[in-house]
C-alpha cells in the first residue's frame, strides 16, 4: 500500500524550478551558475541595517539563463514556456512584476510567506536577449528587506563584479 501512495504521489507532482534548472543545466543554449551570495561582493557596500539584514539572509544563488539568436528562436519559446507555466503555479506567490514588450519583462516572486521566504524568484525575458531565472535561497528571508537590495545591485557595477560571466552571456 505505501509503495502505491509513493507511486501516486510522484507521478502527480507538478515541475518546479528546481527541477527545471536541473534538467536545463546540461543543455544546449543554457548557462548556469550555483553560487554563494559572497559573490555578489556587498562586503564593501555601504548598506542600510535592513539592506544588511536582507543580505546576511541569503545562502546562495541559482541562476539559469538561456540565449536566444536565429538558430534557436523555436527553442527558446518552448523553454521560455515552460518557465512561465512553472511561475504559474499558485505556490509561486508574486511580488512585483514590470517593463513592456520592447525592452523586456520581468516578475520577482517567492515561496513562504512575506516575512519568512523560502524561496524569491527573479525571472526576466527579453525578445532580443534570451530569459534569465535567479532563485535566491537563504533562511528567514523577508521579502520587503530583500527589496531593498535592488537599489544597492541597481548600482552594482557588475562589469567588474564575480557575475561577469552572467552579464557576458547576455552580450
Amino acid at each position: 500500500m505505501l509503495f502505491l501512495v509513493v507511486a501516486y504521489t510522484s507521478c502527480n507532482q507538478e515541475p518546479t524550478l528546481q527541477t527545471y534548472f536541473v534538467d536545463s543545466e546540461p543543455k544546449t543554449g543554457f548557462f548556469s551558475v550555483d553560487a554563494p551570495v559572497s559573490l555578489l561582493n556587498l562586503e564593501e557596500v555601504k548598506l542600510t541595517r535592513e539592506q544588511e539584514e536582507a543580505y546576511e539572509s541569503i545562502d546562495k544563488l541559482n541562476v539559469l539563463a538561456y540565449r536566444i539568436d536565429a538558430k534557436n528562436i523555436e527553442e527558446y519559446e518552448l523553454e521560455l514556456a515552460k518557465v512561465k507555466a512553472i511561475l504559474k503555479n499558485p505556490k509561486y506567490e508574486e511580488l512585483m512584476r514590470g517593463g513592456n514588450s520592447t525592452d523586456g519583462r520581468f516578475m520577482v516572486k517567492f515561496i513562504g510567506e512575506v516575512d519568512n521566504v523560502d524561496e524569491l524568484i527573479l525571472f526576466g525575458n527579453a525578445k532580443d536577449k534570451g530569459f534569465i531565472v535567479a532563485r535566491v535561497l537563504g533562511d528567514d528571508m523577508n521579502a520587503g528587506k530583500l527589496m531593498s537590495l535592488q537599489s544597492v545591485l541597481k548600482d552594482m557595477d557588475f562589469e567588474n563584479a564575480n557575475l561577469k560571466g552572467i552579464t557576458d552571456f547576455f552580450k
